[in-house]
């Protein structure tokens, strides 16, 4: 195991390969995806939730749910490691939309969050680091669009929270979202 876990400091690790070995029953699989990505998981859960237990729960959640669902992915639908962080996304969105988890937050605590997630959409693009080709297709988008790819996948906003912030029609923004994901596979390819 000790091989494995130099391999995920080295970022050597085949994320396909990985999520084929759980979805025929390799425990150690799951052990390397989250040595691997748990840090950068566990990043982007505290960005969308600003609190570090649900950031926690969110992770743990989402590796239960990669475990289970490993025979899902498909290569040529896409790479491991977004299907891996689209788990995480989604987790983290339904903890958001269950307002139990956030009922101990006083109304400031409320605001702040909200304002952390639209300043983590508006920095989408530099908080993307060195990852070029993304940069270079996420700038050759239409503003509003790509305001609404970041509010949806950097904020994690929903479609009706981002017409409301866009101020425009609902069907407005799920055509760019669509559009802008569709403009951004292209170019990605």
């Amino acid at each position: 195991m000790k091989a494995s876990a130099a391999a995920a400091m080295d970022g050597a690790v085949d994320l396909a390969d990985a999520l084929g070995r759980c979805a025929r029953g390799d425990q150690g699989a799951l052990r390397l995806i989250l040595e691997a990505e748990g840090g950068r998981l566990l990043g982007i859960a505290q960005r969308m939730l600003q609190r570090r237990d649900l950031a926690e729960e969110a992770v743990q959640d989402s590796m239960v749910q990669i475990w289970r669902k490993a025979h899902q992915f498909r290569a040529g639908d896409g790479s491991a490691r977004g299907w891996i962080f689209a788990i995480l996304r989604n987790r983290c969105l339904n903890i958001l939309r269950d307002g139990r988890r956030l009922d101990s937050l006083s109304p400031e605590a409320l605001t702040a969050m909200q304002d952390a997630r639209l300043h983590a959409a508006g920095a989408g693009l530099d908080a993307l680091g060195d990852t070029v080709a993304l940069k270079d297709c996420l700038s050759g988008l239409e503003p509003p669009t790509r305001r609404a790819i970041l509010l949806a996948y950097v904020g994690g906003f929903s479609h009706g929270e981002i017409a409301a912030i866009q101020s425009v029609p609902l069907g407005t923004c799920k055509s760019w979202i669509r559009r802008g994901l569709d403009l951004l596979r292209r170019c990605l390819a």
